[in-house]
């Protein structure tokens, strides 16, 4: 029996430290070893003939890359996890395991930036087509499905503007017509959203993100439902995808201390949100864990926690010169524009140029905030300098 086969009625906290290796295998080594290969050997012609070898080529699976795909695998429920080199390439992989030519995909409004770049450039040349939908659907979205339809991506909340969606509801709707549903999860992880107990069929994590933690891999994870599994596995396999090993074992031991960080990130978060209403430079905090947030109540039905990332809109009347201003100063949050990091960080936001299904007030103009590990009277410290300096 494996660490993961026998962790399943165990806590989360037990699961992180447990699943994705087997110190038995490996000498008693408590992590899996990093194995760096390409070519794999085969005792006899025989076993190379019938294929029954557990591993054949790297490109294909090595004991580190089966060691974090079946550790997310657990976590998110799956039948399967292949893993990506970006969120992105996880995103496009999920998108063309299940589209051919001639079909038609319904995207969020709320998708995050590069995926509609993706959605917009990629998919018409495979002679795919795109529509963008208003998150705020729910099981609504049938009225938007077409004779080909095939796949709904959709992203809760948004990554930018935080708008929660109905997705049992929407999911739902989309298995009606036999429609595979995808989700990036990427906000939640696995450990307060599990998108494939909602009916989602492709589960989308920027590994990146929260399951590294430290800033220092890029990497994407796609775990599936027994439902779209096969096709995964064989796109996954036949377009030759492989994730190298350093970056697998940077993400596996990222994934042990998952839970500790995500509690703290929504800890220090909250505090901050909570301190920003008592600032007249803000009209509007987007953050779904806050009560007064619209998406609050499918939040809290839907989700286990929240994480580190929510926007906050400037008063009116704020300028240019002075949201500048405002970034410019920041000295612990750093400007760019990744999170899910150790650290905290903030980026400008223009909502209207990332919807084409709704409208945003063209003059309203925002920031993103990622609540790192400091300490948040140091983080509320610093915003405060800020304001005052370009508000002041």
């Amino acid at each position: 029996m494996t660490k993961s086969q026998s962790s399943k009625a165990q806590k989360i906290d037990t699961q992180l430290t447990q699943i994705g290796r087997n110190p038995s295998d490996f000498h008693g080594f408590v992590n899996p070893p990093v194995v760096h290969a390409s070519t794999v050997l085969f005792p006899d012609i025989e076993t190379m003939s019938l294929g029954s070898q557990k591993y054949s080529y790297a490109r294909r699976g090595t004991p580190t890359t089966e060691s974090l795909e079946n550790a997310i695998t657990e976590l998110e429920g799956a039948a399967g996890t292949k893993l990506a080199t970006s969120g992105l390439n996880a995103i496009a992989t999920a998108c063309l395991s299940c589209l051919k030519a001639g079909d038609h995909i319904l995207i969020a409004d709320t998708a995050y930036g590069p995926t509609r770049e993706f959605a917009d450039t990629v998919l018409p040349k495979f002679a795919i087509e795109v529509d963008y939908y208003d998150p705020a659907l729910g099981a609504n979205i049938k009225n938007l499905f077409k004779d080909n339809t095939t796949a709904v991506l959709t992203e809760s909340p948004g990554s930018l503007t935080f708008e929660m969606q109905d997705i049992p509801a929407l999911a739902s709707a989309a298995k009606n017509i036999g429609a595979t549903v995808i989700m990036d999860n990427t906000w939640a992880s696995p450990l307060y959203c599990r998108p494939l107990d909602l009916g989602v069929d492709l589960s989308i994590q920027a590994g990146t993100k929260y399951i590294v933690g430290h800033s220092d891999v890029m990497l994407g994870t796609i775990s599936a439902s027994e439902r779209a599994w096969p096709a995964l596995h064989a796109f996954h396999g036949t377009t030759g995808l492989h994730v190298a090993p350093d970056d697998v074992y940077l993400a596996l031991r990222g994934l042990r201390t998952l839970s500790v960080r995500l509690e703290r990130h929504m800890k220090n978060a909250l505090v901050v949100a909570d301190w920003l209403k008592t600032r007249p430079e803000v009209a509007n905090i987007r953050y779904p864990a806050l009560e007064s947030d619209p998406g609050h109540s499918i939040w809290k039905r839907d989700f286990t926690g929240a994480s580190s990332l929510f926007a906050f809109d400037f008063r009116q009347g704020t300028t240019d010169a002075q949201s500048t201003l405002f970034f410019n100063t920041l000295t612990l949050f750093g400007l760019g524009y990744s999170w899910g990091g150790f650290e905290s960080l903030a980026i400008p936001v223009k909502l209207k140029d990332q919807r084409t299904a709704t409208a945003y007030d063209a003059d309203q103009k925002s920031a993103r905030l990622h609540i790192g590990l400091e300490d948040p009277e140091d983080l509320i410290n610093d915003l405060a300098q800020a304001f005052d300096k370009a508000f002041g």
